[in-house]
């Protein structure tokens, strides 16, 4: 199972007695800390264990990206580095890959259009 998160609650009355928690922990405040993947020299993935007896595949470091071109066709192409991401100032300096990142590749600028920590592969069109 996941990392578990419980929301920050006050535990005191107003006199100062303690009072029990009414809830105990719950599948809804379970989960897990974030992928970030990043450009990296080999293709890194993990496999996690997820409910109902699913494994999940998560990416850790890319290499190659699939690029969709203007002509409509899909190349692998190698990544050098992430020139901008919308999300965060940092995820640039990082090498962070997210949704909306803007990458360079071997093949010009393009556009990541997937969740990549989530789905195991790095997918985006040409700018």
């Amino acid at each position: 199972m996941g990392n578990y998160h419980k929301p920050v609650k006050t535990k005191s009355s107003g006199t100062g007695g303690k009072r029990k928690s009414m809830e105990g922990k719950k599948l809804c405040y379970v989960g897990s800390p974030p992928t970030n993947a990043k450009v990296a020299t080999k293709d890194t993935r993990v496999m996690k264990n997820a409910r109902g007896n699913i494994r999940k595949v998560k990416l850790k470091g890319a290499l190659y990206m699939n690029v969709k071109g203007k002509d409509g066709k899909i190349s692998k192409v190698k990544i050098k580095k992430v020139t901008d991401n919308p999300d965060n100032r940092h995820f640039t300096r990082q090498n962070i890959l997210t949704k909306g990142a803007v990458v360079d590749t071997d093949a010009g600028p393009a556009k990541v259009t997937n969740r990549v920590g989530q789905d195991g592969v790095v997918n985006g069109i040409l700018i």
